[in-house]
């Protein structure tokens, strides 16, 4: 653990939850957000996602949180629901054993499974604009004692047409309150609504460098959601030297994926949260000794865990965010040797690739899945290399 975090006056238990996230050292926007957001100033930050940003603005928040108060201290802002599933959860886990109740809400789930959660009590809402304002005009979520807000993705939200419900939001929240708003770019908009309703604020911004190896190539393929095994197992059959890992978002998911594989003849293993400690050791043994090529994995595989440079790296399903992608993909083209990283997309999911290569500033190229033609020619080519090999 790096001695920056060690100096920012972190609570012991938000230390320990970072430690055992295996967060090293603090990127650059944590070193300048974290000390001003626990020094109660507002921040304006600018920062692609995929920077650890979540981490510079709910650290500061989590430690703001009093538990025992039975009632909303802190808001964040997202412009999607995906990305408020992402924070949450990120948030979640930043938390570790505090006891602090974070609730993410977003258009598409049921209103009474929200009300019930806001009835029971909850410290943070994580959410998008027109989800909460509905339930704010319903009566159902009371900001009167909010005392700190997060922006998280400002410049998206404006394009996406959130400006007024994001000042009326905000219209709800005590004047005395610490804002934290974090935008990719910086246009006068962003600008003019940090004056109206930050007041004084620290500017805090990184270096838009390239966040993606130049060794490895990202390509896509457009795939309906059902027809995602049938691409995967085509992309597996081409590759002769195919190892690699497989990411999905939940645990359901891997299983079904890992096991199917295993049905159809493949040599993998899944992995994800709830596997015990010593069959996770078990599973990645085989994976490094490549007795098993192929891993099918929750995100809990792209953080912390001593995984050789793979061939492949399939993102079964776009990540809710670029830093989850970042990480993903991270785990190929390493130590000099290329790598491919491949995303498949779903129609629906087409909005959050553009989101991915706006973070990381790169263009990723969509491809045509491989056909049987084409599997069955390097199936036959690789017969007959095989068989000359032998004769040779």
């Amino acid at each position: 653990m790096s001695s920056s975090f060690t100096q920012m006056g972190l609570q012991l238990e938000l230390f320990n939850a970072i430690n055992d996230l295996k967060y090293d050292d603090p990127t650059p926007i944590q070193e300048q957000a974290i000390p001003a957001l626990l020094n109660g100033k507002n921040v304006l930050g600018q920062a692609q996602t995929g920077t650890g940003k979540t981490a510079a603005f709910a650290l500061p928040m989590l430690q703001k949180i009093d538990p025992e108060a039975r009632c909303i201290q802190a808001l964040v802002l997202a412009p999607t629901r995906e990305l408020a599933i992402q924070v949450a959860n990120a948030t979640r886990q930043l938390a570790g054993d505090s006891p602090v109740r974070i609730l993410p809400i977003y258009g598409g789930q049921s209103y009474s499974i929200q009300k019930k959660q806001l009835h029971r009590g909850v410290d943070v809402v994580v959410g998008t604009p027109g989800r909460m304002l509905d339930l704010i005009q319903q009566g159902v979520l009371d900001l009167s004692k909010v005392n700190y807000v997060v922006l998280d993705e400002a410049d998206i939200m404006l394009e996406m047409g959130f400006l007024e419900d994001v000042e009326t939001i905000l219209s709800e929240v005590p004047e005395e309150r610490q804002i934290a708003l974090f935008s990719a770019t910086m246009p006068d908009r962003i600008r003019k609504l940090a004056e109206r309703f930050m007041g004084e604020y620290k500017l805090v911004s990184v270096d838009q460098k390239q966040m993606t190896t130049d060794l490895t190539d990202q390509i896509y393929f457009e795939v309906n959601q059902a027809d995602k095994f049938e691409a995967l197992c085509r992309i597996i059959d081409i590759e002769p030297e195919f190892y690699g890992l497989v990411f999905l978002r939940t645990k359901v998911e891997t299983e079904q994926v890992g096991n199917r594989l295993t049905d159809r003849g493949y040599h993998a293993e899944f992995l994800h949260g709830d596997i015990s400690q010593a069959q996770r050791e078990r599973i990645l043994n085989k994976f490094r000794k490549k007795r098993i090529n192929i891993l099918a994995a929750t995100d809990v595989a792209a953080r912390g865990l001593h995984i050789p440079a793979v061939s492949h790296v399939i993102n079964y399903d776009v990540p809710y965010d670029s830093e989850a992608y970042v990480h993903r993909i991270g785990r190929t083209g390493r130590a000099g040797r290329s790598g491919d990283a491949i995303l498949f997309v779903a129609p629906r999911e087409k909005r959050m690739l553009s989101q991915i290569e706006r973070a990381t500033r790169k263009k990723i190229e969509r491809m045509e899945l491989p056909s049987t033609e084409d599997i069955n020619d390097k199936r036959i080519n690789r017969f007959k290399q095989r068989i000359t090999d032998t004769l040779a």
